[in-house]
């Protein structure tokens, strides 16, 4: 038995240890703001935090997360109004969309860890989340905003 806390409540997993947390969290709790993209953690489409850390959650087993707290697009504010959502509404960041779940949380995360990064630490922060529209500029241009206060 697996206990762990998802977007604030406390949870029992008591299936397969080697279950990734994505499967867990789309499937099990029908949290599907977090997107499946290439299940081998290269992408950063299901980038979820799991302590307050960005972690890819294809890779990651339920096994790992006894007493961890994990923060899905879902729980990262109740109404949409954290500071990188809010960013990326105001500047229009999504093309198709899809990967923009786990481009906000590893951006949340990073802000965080930093809040008033460098372009050179956004730029290494948001690294290995892949947007295949190629919105990178407005994605950096959304997190120099959120670090502000958008």
């Amino acid at each position: 038995m697996t206990n762990l806390r998802v977007n604030g409540q406390e949870r029992a997993y008591d299936g397969d240890p080697s279950m990734p947390l994505l499967w867990y969290l789309r499937d099990e709790l029908g949290l599907t703001g977090t997107k499946f993209g290439c299940g081998a953690a290269l992408c950063g489409n299901c980038t979820v935090h799991v302590d307050g850390m960005a972690v890819r959650a294809c890779v990651t087993q339920m096994s790992t997360l006894a007493g961890k707290s994990v923060t899905t697009i879902e729980g990262l504010h109740p109404k949409g109004e954290h500071p990188v959502q809010v960013a990326w509404r105001e500047l229009g960041v999504p093309q198709c969309g899809y990967c923009q779940t786990g481009q906000i949380m590893q951006a949340a995360s990073l802000l965080a860890r930093k809040p008033a990064p460098t372009d050179a630490e956004i730029t290494e922060g948001m690294a290995g989340n892949l947007c295949r529209c190629g919105c990178y500029q407005r994605i950096h241009a959304a997190v120099r905003a959120a670090a502000k206060g958008a």
